[in-house]
């Protein structure tokens, strides 16, 4: 359920002069929603009434800011009051530290998000205004262009090969299967 920020502040005060909020229809277990009233008050309370807003974009945290916290949660610090004081979820909090015990600072730092492009090199190419090669660079990619065609022909003549070798191989046992089913029938009629 998304609890409106006057919502949330009004639980806070409420919580505040010792007395408990209603729980809302819908909530089956009200000590759930105690929990999160609670949580509500000691976020207010490191961060500002400002950290029970609604967010229209998420902020971006940089490797070193999720490394400080990462850090505090392994030098002993509960998840939980280390979510808390950043103004963040603890199960975001969670999934950083194990990533961070799994594979390091380098799972720490932000990968571009969506789906990658289907040519990539397509995007990166620009097509109005190509740089003019020097001719080094033009004898360069001549070799290479050659070098590419010859290790492309390679490949071809290696997959013959193989196909050709898989082709053997399957006729052999083939025969073999038919010499031994003949032999079996041999067998039994004597």
């Amino acid at each position: 359920m998304r609890y409106s920020y006057e919502y949330k502040r009004k639980c806070v005060e409420l919580y505040r002069e010792g007395k408990w909020p209603e729980t809302p229809d819908g909530i089956k277990d009200p000590e759930n929603f105690r929990h999160m009233v609670r949580r509500w008050v000691r976020m207010e309370e490191a961060n500002g009434p400002d950290v029970l807003k609604h967010k229209s974009q998420n902020k971006e945290w940089s490797p070193e800011e999720r490394l400080e916290l990462v850090s505090k949660v392994l030098a002993g610090a509960s998840i939980t009051s280390v979510a808390i004081d950043a103004g963040i979820a603890r199960g975001l909090l969670y999934q950083w530290v194990r990533k961070y015990e799994n594979e390091g600072y380098n799972s720490l730092v932000n990968l571009k998000k969506g789906r990658p492009p289907k040519e990539p090199q397509m995007k990166k190419l620009n097509y109005n205004n190509p740089r003019k090669l020097n001719e080094s660079e033009y004898e360069e990619l001549v070799r290479l262009r050659a070098e590419n065609a010859y290790i492309k022909a390679e490949i071809e003549v290696i997959k013959k090969e193989i196909a050709l070798r898989e082709e053997k191989e399957a006729a052999h046992l083939k025969a073999k299967k038919q010499r031994s089913s003949k032999n079996s029938e041999k067998t039994d009629i004597s």
